[in-house]
């Protein structure tokens, strides 16, 4: 173990051994909602500030989670149930004696209340990213949901409703219904329809009424207008996942009602698993049991919570070692390029400073107009100070005297904390920090920050950025450039269009486009810093040919910036900016550009950059996501690119894809996800994202992304059809693209240890392949997939283990002992490359050898998993099991009991034919034969 790694262990367990002796309530800050005696805690419902103010809202939305709680807590077998919850409130609402919120903030938010921008749809979703079994993003009702009691008819009560999502955000399992396979072939070679379970009755709908089930066929297509209508009365208890809104339904599908047939996402995603399998296998039941029977829930408890005033305070590191690596140069233009640019209007912002001990620089002052943003600017640190020891709680102390001279306490405000110090006493605080109601965001500055920086974000819902050394890195701006106020309102906030940084040769230049899309446009920035000597030559051109040159620019020579602000708003198309290193030295030059969404109520492009946990250890890869969206609908067939910059050592570029493959779960779903795993060194890595989409590329879908609470066309009541209205669409016309756009985001930072220090064995496998499927075309049976790596979803892996059951149960339990299909002719292909294998199953599963105990010998479903294996002998985990029936006859469909009348009648008619003609030939034969021996006969008695 290394010295870091000492060192790590050391702060980790000063650092717990303090929480348990402070206060047992810091255990559970940082993480969200928290199961405690049966009971979740800290459920955050936030409101966008676009949603028009309703006196019904708040009043709906507490009467969906309390009906909520006690169906869950039934149908979870009296497990869990939903105690407390927090519901935000917009600053725009009028203030109604509500709490001040602390730390909460609408990016925070579990449950989002907000429209879908100019789309008229109401379908209830939650976004999920991650695996089987792994916590979603957040859920999404849109106002109209909320109090629109019509579409109670479609979707059933709200409870029911927010229940089937909260099983999706917090369980990891997936809708049991798929609106693009309402049928499928079961493996008794019948029609079925998508359902779990199997035990909920209807009938089909066609056109003009009701109608048997092969009236909806032709070859294997079904006839638009057909659809599975249900009875509104049912017995059938399961399954909340399918359809929550049957008055019956009070579970999920567990082994025994579950379908593992059904063409569906929890198949998929969860190898043909229940979704109770799923549910009780997470934390959340592992580690709690049923409450007795005699005992009820209490109703859930909610308090009404509303964003203050915005406060912001930038704390920054004063000491010796901020004079190392330009370091608090660069601090300075970051700072000042947030001050000028980034913080929204009407906040209040206050300077404090630290090195040993702490020291207030500038009192809170309101943003109103550019002077105040100049006067904040010139209370920025010039100098270091000679000392290099580092205070981070006495710096803290500082800031928070600054915000509660507003109002007597920090509740609500924010600190920007950037340190490069070595702090041993960070715990010393962090009852203070959890204490204070403020939001810390932490920027780490080279390999000598604090070990447990990031614990003052982790407690306190913050960002953790990190900061290399390396003069051409433009992490420093783009951290403060990611720092937004929280509110939810993107038609407020900055958005990054540009972001680069290179180490510039004598007379050389640093030459660039940049795309300005029309949905931004307002208040645009353009700044360019630099390292040494005087600024560069700038020439920057707007799509129409007007050039800006460094004089239009406003210059800083003490920090080293040129900002130029572009009156109105900026033209859209492409912008082309040329520096010009005009010294005789090498000079690092940077390029920053922001811009505001151009329009009101259309909302821009956006991308947020993340991952899916802080820290990681040799050799667990990391996965990097980047979530790309206008509004809240994916953008699809971008180039996202996500750079990697290690404490030491060159950058790493990553392209990400939303192919439903390797590390990203569900394809085009807008977010974008790779595995990394190319850990140079130990310590911090810092995360950027950039987004380019092409003009002549496809940018949006027309479906809405996420895993939804089904809506039901009608039902069958007495005996008659009753159809609801019917679904708003939720797709959207696609604007014309001229230009296409670029978006930056930083995606903070994470860490990683146990990094070996020289060569090593290949410890990393094929990643597992999630998109297996199985299609029968004739007496073969045609499998496809994505192929995987070398090493996760990079490279080329070796080769492909196949194999097969006919039993579902044995391929699960047992992949090792299924049968072994023959893939020497297989070589896998490069990582990402759609791969397509045939084989006949009947060599494997003929006679009764194979035949599942206790299964009937009609059942003609064959189960394949594949798995992929690298030159090492490193092998990946099983794939997703797939599945075919296979006695279908080729490209046609089952042959019906109306087809069959049909043909037994043509057969029929044709037999009788040829039986009359046969009659008549043989007749008339005989006859012929008849009449010539007549004639011989009377020949013979005439001589």
């Amino acid at each position: 173990m290394t010295h870091r790694d000492n060192e790590g262990l050391v702060y980790s367990l000063k650092f717990l051994i303090l929480l348990v002796a402070l206060s047992p309530e810091l255990l559970s800050l940082g993480a969200g909602v928290q199961l405690q005696d049966n009971g979740y805690d800290g459920l955050l419902v936030a409101i966008n500030p676009q949603v028009s103010e309703d006196q019904n809202l708040i009043p709906n939305i507490k009467k969906m989670i309390t009906e909520a709680s006690f169906y869950l807590f039934n149908a979870t077998k009296r497990r869990v149930f939903f105690r407390n919850i927090k519901i935000l409130i917009p600053a725009t609402w009028k203030a109604n004696n509500y709490s001040k919120a602390k730390q909460e903030s609408y990016e925070k938010a579990n449950v989002i209340v907000t429209d879908w921008y100019g789309a008229h749809g109401d379908d209830p979703y939650t976004l999920q990213y991650r695996r089987c079994g792994k916590e979603g993003k957040y859920i999404h009702f849109t106002p109209d949901f909320l109090l629109n009691d019509d579409l109670t008819a479609g979707y059933g009560s709200r409870g029911k409703v927010f229940v089937h999502e909260w099983a999706h955000l917090r369980w990891g399992v997936f809708d049991e219904y798929n609106n693009e396979k309402p049928f499928y072939i079961n493996g008794q070679n019948q029609i079925k329809v998508t359902r779990c379970s199997s035990d909920i009755t209807g009938i089909f709908v066609c056109e003009k009424g009701p109608c048997p089930q092969e009236n909806c066929i032709i070859s294997k297509l079904f006839k638009e207008g057909c659809m599975f209508i249900y009875n509104s009365t049912q017995n059938a208890t399961a399954s909340i996942m399918f359809m929550q809104s049957l008055s019956s339904v009070v579970e999920f599908c567990n082994a025994s009602t579950h379908n593992p047939e059904a063409p569906n996402l929890q198949n998929q995603m969860c190898s043909l698993r229940s979704a109770w399998d799923v549910i009780t296998d997470s934390a959340d039941f592992r580690h709690s049991s049923p409450m007795s029977e005699t005992k009820l829930p209490p109703p859930p408890t909610f308090s009404l919570l509303q964003a203050g005033d915005k406060v912001v305070c930038l704390v920054l590191d004063v000491s010796s070692k901020m004079a190392e690596a330009d370091r608090l140069l660069r601090l300075q233009q970051a700072a000042e390029f947030y001050l000028m640019q980034i913080v929204e209007i009407h906040t209040f912002v206050g300077i404090a400073s630290f090195n040993s001990k702490g020291e207030i620089r500038a009192q809170l002052h309101q943003i109103n107009n550019d002077d105040d943003r100049k006067l904040l600017v010139s209370y920025l640190p010039a100098t270091v100070s000679a000392e290099a020891e580092t205070s981070i709680c006495s710096g803290l102390k500082k800031g928070f005297e600054v915000v509660e001279k507003l109002n007597g306490k920090a509740h609500g405000s924010v600190m920007v904390l950037v340190t490069s110090g070595d702090d041993e006493h960070v715990a010393n605080c962090l009852l203070t920090v959890q204490s204070s109601g403020s939001t810390i965001h932490t920027i780490a500055l080279g390999s000598s920050a604090v070990e447990n920086l990031e614990e003052l974000s982790h407690l306190t819902g913050g960002l953790k950025f990190f900061v290399p050394d390396k003069s051409n890195s433009s992490s420093m701006i783009d951290a403060f450039s990611r720092i937004s106020s929280g509110t939810g309102d993107i038609f407020q906030q900055h958005i990054q269009l540009e972001s680069t940084g290179e180490n510039v040769q004598p007379h050389y230049q640093l030459k660039n486009t940049m795309t300005m899309d029309n949905s931004v446009g307002n208040d645009t920035a353009f700044l360019v810093t630099w390292q040494t000597s005087g600024p560069p030559e700038i020439v920057l051109a707007d799509p129409s040919g007007r050039k800006y040159y460094t004089d239009d620019f406003v210059t800083n020579l003490t920090l080293q910036t040129a900002r130029l602000r572009i009156p109105g708003t900026a033209k859209p198309g492409l912008w082309m900016y040329t520096l010009n290193n005009t010294h005789d030295s090498l000079q690092a030059l940077k390029v920053t550009v922001t811009s505001r969404a151009s329009r009101s109520a259309v909302p821009p492009a956006t991308v947020e950059a993340f991952v899916e946990r802080d820290s990681t250890r040799f050799p667990h890869p990391m996965m990097i996501y980047a979530n790309v969206r206008k509004g809240f609908y994916p953008i699809l067939n971008a180039t996202v690119t996500a750079t990697i910059e290690p404490e030491t050592g060159d950058p790493v570029m990553l392209k990400l894809f939303d192919d439903g493959a390797g590390a990203d779960v569900i394809k085009n779903d807008g977010i974008y996800s790779r595995y990394f795993f190319s850990f140079a060194v130990n310590g911090r890595y810092s995360l950027k994202v950039h987004v380019r989409h092409s003009p002549s590329m496809s940018a949006l879908t027309h479906s809405v992304p996420g895993s939804h609470a089904m809506y039901v066309p009608g039902y069958i009541a007495n005996g008659n059809i009753q159809m609801n209205a019917p679904r708003t669409s939720v797709g959207r016309s696609e604007e014309e693209q001229k230009w296409g756009f670029s978006r930056i985001s930083s995606g903070g930072s994470f860490s990683v240890l146990g990094v070996p220090a020289g060569p090593h064995a290949d410890v990393f496998p094929p990643c597992k392949i999630i998109d297996l499927e199985a299609v029968k075309v004739e007496d073969q049976v045609t499998l496809s997939w994505t192929a995987p790596g070398e090493d996760f979803d990079e490279g080329q892996a070796n080769s492909y283990e196949i194999r097969m059951s006919k039993s579902l149960q044995n391929i699960q339990d047992d992949f090792n002992n299924a049968i072994l299909v023959n893939t020497s002719k297989l070589t896998p292909q490069q990582a990402g490359t759609k791969e397509i294998f045939t084989f006949s199953p009947k060599l494997f599963t003929k006679g009764p050898k194979y035949q599942p105990e206790g299964e009937a010998q009609e059942n003609h479903r064959i189960y394949v998993a594949i798995r992929a294996i690298d030159r090492n002998s490193l092998k990946s985990a099983v794939s997703n099991i797939a599945q075919a029936s296979l006695f279908i006859p080729p490209n046609s469909a089952p042959v019906l009991a109306r087809d069959r009348l049909i043909l037994k009648g043509i057969l029929t008619a044709m037999g009788l034919i040829g039986i009359i003609c046969l009659t008549i030939v043989v007749t008339h034969c005989i006859l012929n034969k008849k009449k010539t021996a007549d004639n011989k006969e009377n020949g013979m008695k005439l001589l």
